[in-house]
């Protein structure tokens, strides 16, 4: 069970999150989603991962994850990501730099009946914004 975990949250990584398919996204997520990283105000559920995801699709087309590390404990999966991507649309205030940018995550993820239910994450978001916004 803990290797079917693992691999059904790297299918969602490389997959969906790497290569936008939807269809892997309705597949690993559950339709109770919530998630506990998120920015006061935001869409918790299910629809929120979508739309955040799409948004970073315009932003990032070239999207790539690669993890580093995965750990798996009962009905939780941990893992240790790097995304890299090339900034071609407006984030967080700052236009397009076309500057190629790396940046690691950390997810936690409940996982029930197969799918995820729960996320909690760290982002290095100031390394993200520190290379966005370098000379």
């Amino acid at each position: 069970m803990l290797e079917s975990n693992k691999e059904m949250i790297r299918r969602f990584n490389y997959e969906f999150i790497q290569g936008k398919n939807v269809q892997v996204f309705e597949e690993t997520v559950h339709a109770q989603f919530f998630n506990h990283s998120i920015p006061p105000g935001a869409n918790a559920g299910k629809e929120g991962v979508l739309q955040f995801m799409e948004m970073m699709w315009q932003v990032f087309p070239d999207l790539e994850v690669e993890i580093n590390m995965q750990i798996a404990e009962g009905d939780l999966v941990t893992t240790h990501k790097t995304f890299q991507a090339t900034h071609k649309g407006a984030f967080m205030g700052i236009e397009a730099t076309g500057k190629r940018v790396k940046y690691n995550a950390i997810d936690i993820i409940r996982i029930k009946d197969g799918k995820a239910i729960e996320h909690w994450s760290i982002r290095d978001n100031s390394a993200l914004l520190q290379q966005l916004t370098a000379r």
